[in-house]
């Protein structure tokens, strides 16, 4: 029984739900995929819900990464508050370059949480196991209110570490292969099971983007996935529960005409004006499944060495083709909310369709067997934002993908 109403969660205050509420983050979901989906009929729950509940588009966090958009849903803020601004970061005081998957890295309690120390029942379901430490950080297992694990590791997960043994077992679904759009139908077919035999009262369910870096919005295989996605939705919604439908960040096509990545490699364009290796490109995207991108997006942040001329350097990379933004740490900080101790001295975006690399021969797109897809810019910010009720919400830029539970909650209280 969830003791205190409301809860309050950095600086916002959420109401207890009466029914469960539940946001699913559809990793790399470009608003395009449902649109295509809906128009050949193949989402009759989905298109029911924009049309009896609420449908919107919102803005994601700056860099449109997977860690910052998860861990800003996680929280309802952006970056600057919680810390988790990349997948990826280079620590000057180490001189190493990590992952950004441990509970040391965040800076802000999440309202998973926070409802659980209120009472709560709350179930996390993540497609990879990257995620599941920082989003269940703060749970316990003990009381049997709390689960979180991920489809990823899903034979070996344990009650005291993750509320439930062998998660792949107790659903009856084989852990699915990290590169298939199973990873993500295990995350939904076990938020239906939980939803109806557990019954929680906050409930997150984000997905992989494996089908979205490889396939465009009308190829078979992403209508196929997103046509899977709306029965297991429509069996959430039939059950009573207040759905908020996100996304992390869209998708985009990063490829030239015969289908070869488009790439500014970076690093080498720093390496040739200030000296080999003297400026550090950190390319944020960096996690352990690269096949199906291969570390390139569209956002990056450098390190410059001491003494050089951040001025000319930023005026070089503008003058770059492909690169639309050049940022010094301050205005980067202002204008996309981000932890100015966790990125470089200067941050880059580049356009719709191309990528920065870091030294082209520092990656490795032998396994890229499709056109590439992807995203980390402004140009993949624009995600869904569908509620299946009817709520008075803002359009984006102000409405945010990271208010998710904070409407969520709402329409479960009505």
């Amino acid at each position: 029984m969830i003791e205190q109403n409301p809860v309050s969660v950095n600086g916002r205050e959420y109401p207890v739900p009466k029914t469960c509420a539940i946001a699913i983050c559809l990793d790399g979901c470009e608003p395009a995929y449902l649109d295509v989906a809906i128009r050949e009929g193949l989402m009759p729950n989905l298109k029911r819900m924009r049309e009896t509940g609420t449908d919107r588009l919102a803005h994601s966090v700056i860099p449109s990464f997977t860690n910052p958009n998860n861990l800003s849903i996680a929280t309802g803020r952006p970056p600057k508050v919680h810390g988790i601004c990349g997948n990826y970061l280079y620590e000057p005081e180490t001189g190493q370059e990590v992952m950004m998957n441990d509970v040391r890295f965040l800076r802000a309690p999440t309202l998973f949480s926070k409802f659980y120390e209120a009472g709560a029942r709350v179930g996390i379901v993540t497609a990879k196991d990257k995620l599941r430490a920082l989003l269940g950080a703060g749970l316990k297992f003990d009381e049997d209110r709390a689960r979180c694990y991920s489809a990823e590791k899903s034979d070996t997960s344990t009650s005291d570490e993750h509320g439930q043994d062998a998660a792949s077992q107790w659903l009856g679904m084989a852990q699915p292969d990290v590169y298939s759009a199973e990873l993500s139908e295990f995350v939904f077919a076990a938020g239906v099971k939980l939803l109806r035999d557990w019954k929680p009262d906050i409930l997150y369910l984000t997905t992989t983007d494996y089908v979205q870096h490889k396939y465009a919005p009308d190829d078979a295989e992403a209508k196929a996935f997103y046509q899977m996605f709306d029965k297991y939705l429509g069996e959430l919604d039939a059950m009573g529960a207040a759905i908020v439908v996100t996304a992390d960040h869209g998708m985009k096509p990063k490829h030239l005409a015969d289908g070869s990545p488009a790439v500014i490699y970076v690093q080498d364009l720093l390496d040739e004006w200030l000296g080999e290796a003297k400026a550090r490109l950190i390319l944020p995207i960096t996690d352990p499944y690269v096949v199906h991108h291969g570390a390139l997006g569209s956002f990056a942040t450098a390190y410059l060495p001491e003494g050089s001329d951040h001025g000319d350097i930023i005026a070089r990379l503008k003058a770059t083709d492909g690169i639309t933004h050049v940022l010094t740490n301050a205005e980067a900080v202002e204008q996309f909310e981000l932890p100015e101790d966790r990125i470089g001295d200067i941050v880059l975006v580049s356009g719709e369709n191309i990528c920065i690399g870091t030294s082209e021969d520092r990656h490795d797109l032998a396994a890229l067997n499709e056109p590439l897809r992807s995203h980390g810019g402004l140009t993949e910010q624009v995600v869904p934002f569908i509620v299946n009720r009817v709520l008075d919400l803002p359009e984006k830029p102000e409405l945010r993908n990271f208010d998710a539970f904070y409407y969520a909650t709402r329409a479960a209280a009505l």
